[in-house]
């Protein structure tokens, strides 16, 4: 669960921060050593705009850390925004169980789920129809 105290730090900031300016280079000259438009890094700068895949790979590159190290911020920050603006005190939590699912097949057959142990469950490759 995500708390909802103070918002983690967005990549922007930490690329602006920690690494442009202690570095005295400019968004347009970073923007062209990793071959991007200056808008973009711009926008990554000023925290309207997250971290790609991509971006992540270009940024690891540039600055010698790891592409994980730009897409774990850049989630943390995601899930902590997601969870200001999402409310889930409706949604129930659902268990597995024993239970039969009708599939909306042409052919009307039921899918009947169990519960299997693990070790079990790597030997199961389909669930069992009933006809």
């Amino acid at each position: 669960m995500i708390k909802r105290g103070m918002a983690p730090v967005h990549p922007g900031r930490v690329l602006k921060e920690m690494y442009l300016e202690p570095l005295g280079i400019s968004v347009t000259d970073f923007a062209d050593n990793i071959g991007v438009a200056r808008r973009t890094i711009s926008l990554i700068v000023n925290e309207h705009c997250g971290i790609s895949a991509g971006m992540a790979l270009r940024l690891s590159k540039a600055l010698n850390t790891t592409p994980e190290l730009w897409l774990n911020m850049q989630q943390k920050y995601d899930l902590w925004d997601a969870a200001q603006k999402i409310s889930l005190k409706e949604i129930k939590h659902l268990t597995a169980g024993a239970q039969v699912f009708n599939r909306s097949a042409s052919h009307g057959d039921s899918v009947a789920l169990r519960k299997v142990s693990t070790t079990k469950r790597r030997s199961v490759s389909k669930a069992t129809l009933k006809h």
